[in-house]
């Protein structure tokens, strides 16, 4: 069990959400970095999609209240057990009265937590996810409070070497899979999208403009701050089914990302889309950044995808033959 010592808005319990009900108006939810999730879940023994806790406000420290293993991946958080330094992207063994402490990470906007055996709250609709608009999902629909004595569920047990056990975080490891931007933005790859053609020239400065992320952002959708892009006459459009990555441009000219709480339809233009190997970056993207947009095909956004599976399997494969030593030694 873990014990929520300090924590502030916002930090809630995710898996990789709830699909299948956007034809209801209920919205996927789901971690903002899944391939952190995944990834945390996987060093943790357990299965990828199992419930974590997503962390983006900071401090924030919880207290373990039996032993168990943990895994931390996502933003490097320079985490603290009992004092001592645990590495990101990292999985450890924990012992009954530890407190682990989280500190504001340099860089990157989330981390997550992913105890051995997954949180456990009751599923909603298929999913433990949070979501906040909707008051239902982890715990009791709200965010995490000082006070709230989190489960784990049932492990089959998972072994980590003593000191623990890591992977090397996605974003080194894939380095050559993703673009970077010469003027240090964030450069995020997308499909020109169903209304992308009534912007006109303006389409084209949406490509080749920053966009900074605005204070008005959050877990249904990035604003995004820059030079307005409007459609060459106005549009009006029958409210439409939209998804998480999806890039609309309202009446003001100042495009808005659809994320993991993205709403379920609207009416907005859409001038272009995420690739959803994308994703996982745009979800660990900062208030305040700066990003660009550049076109891909479709061949290259599934490449994209094909290397973020491999990335996986690898961790997976990896994991497998190191515990399966340390269990050969017992």
């Amino acid at each position: 069990m873990i014990e929520i010592v300090e924590t502030g808005p916002l930090n809630t319990v995710q898996d990789l959400g709830r699909p299948g009900y956007r034809n209801i108006g209920v919205t996927a939810s789901g971690a903002m970095d899944p391939l952190a999730l995944t990834v945390g879940n996987l060093l943790a023994g357990n299965e990828p999609g199992m419930a974590g806790l997503e962390i983006q406000t900071f401090p924030f420290r919880v207290r373990f209240t039996a032993p168990g293993v943990f895994a931390l991946t996502g933003a490097d958080c320079r985490a603290r057990l009992d004092g001592v330094d645990v590495a990101p992207w990292w999985a450890v063994a924990v012992a009954a009265g530890q407190v682990l402490e989280l500190s504001p990470p340099l860089k990157e906007a989330r981390a997550y937590l992913c105890p051995a055996g997954g949180v456990d709250v009751a599923p909603v609709m298929g999913s433990r996810s949070t979501s906040l608009r909707g008051g239902f999902g982890g715990v009791d629909g709200r965010f995490l409070a000082a006070g709230d004595r989190i489960d784990a569920g049932a492990s089959a047990g998972c072994f980590v070497p003593e000191g623990g056990i890591g992977v090397v975080p996605p974003a080194i490891s894939l380095k050559e899979a993703f673009p970077v931007a010469g003027d240090g933005a964030l450069l995020i790859r997308a499909l020109p999208a169903g209304e992308h053609d009534l912007f006109g020239a303006d389409a084209d400065r949406f490509w080749n403009q920053p966009w900074k992320i605005s204070s008005r952002s959050d877990r249904t959708g990035y604003r995004l701050s820059g030079d307005p892009i409007r459609p060459v006459a106005p549009v009006e459009m029958r409210s439409h089914g939209v998804v998480p990555g999806v890039i609309q441009v309202p009446p003001a000219g100042e495009p808005i990302v659809q994320m993991s709480d993205a709403n379920t339809a609207g009416g907005y233009p859409k001038i272009a889309g995420v690739v959803e190997a994308d994703l996982w970056r745009l979800g660990q993207a900062r208030i305040g950044s700066m990003l660009r947009f550049t076109p891909v095909t479709h061949a290259e956004a599934r490449a994209a995808e094909r290397a973020v599976a491999g990335y996986v399997a690898d961790v997976r494969e990896t994991l497998r033959l190191v515990r399966q030593s340390l269990v050969a030694m017992q």
